[in-house]
């Protein structure tokens, strides 16, 4: 006699349930990784850019990783994000310079 149990896959011929991505409550702290070209001011330059959108930017956080052939780096910080607004500009910013190639 055959169990009845569920199989693990999903039948293709039902359409996927789409969740929302999971909501951030504001103030929080958040991590971004800022990857650009390696330059000796790179990390300065970023820090500058991120204390116009978050004054109390804790300057400490900032960790900065070479690539494994030293042509990018990655400054990796944590700020307080107090909102969307915040964030998107940050990120707006960063990207217009030209000298940031990902912001995540």
């Amino acid at each position: 006699m055959k169990k009845d149990t569920k199989s693990p896959l999903r039948d293709l011929r039902q359409p996927a349930t789409v969740s929302e991505p999971p909501k951030v409550t504001f103030p929080c702290d958040y991590s971004l990784k800022v990857v650009g070209d390696a330059a000796d001011d790179f990390p300065a330059w970023v820090c500058q850019v991120i204390v116009k959108h978050a004054p109390d930017f804790d300057e400490t956080t900032l960790q900065v990783v070479d690539s494994r052939n030293g042509r990018f780096q990655s400054v990796r910080v944590t700020i307080v994000a107090t909102g969307e607004q915040q964030l998107s500009s940050l990120f707006d910013e960063l990207k217009a310079t030209g000298r940031v190639h990902m912001v995540v």
